[in-house]
């Protein structure tokens, strides 16, 4: 059988010239999207995990973790104190038990800092 028109020219589907103004919007929307949603590393083959807030360095020394641990627990010691302090029954008591909990824990850093870096 005989064509009168030969066949159009193969063209690239994703040519810019092409693009609709809704496909455009599309993109630039799951670029705006990419960029905050899922950001790229400042640094290639940085180790931070997906979605970690906080991360402690890799070569801080012991004495630094564990004071920092023990200034830590100092302050929600004093946020479950005062807090401990607004409830009453039952909440008082879980309150008061969390506290002790904490203090142990400061107990134990301080106990441990000492052993690190004897006074």
């Amino acid at each position: 059988m005989f064509k009168p028109t030969p066949n159009p020219p193969d063209t690239d589907p994703t040519s810019p010239r092409k693009k609709t103004k809704t496909q455009k919007l599309d993109e630039a929307a799951e670029r705006a999207l990419d960029y905050y949603l899922n950001p790229k590393p400042d640094k290639p083959g940085a180790d931070a995990a997906v979605g970690q807030l906080f991360t402690v360095i890799k070569d801080i020394d012991t004495e630094s973790l564990l004071a920092n641990l023990s200034e830590t627990l100092a302050s929600a010691n004093a946020m479950v104190s005062d807090l401990a302090f607004d409830l009453e029954g039952s909440r008082r008591h879980v309150a008061l038990g969390i506290q002790q909990l904490i203090e142990l824990g400061g107990l134990l850093a301080n106990r441990a800092l000492d052993n690190v870096e004897p006074r």
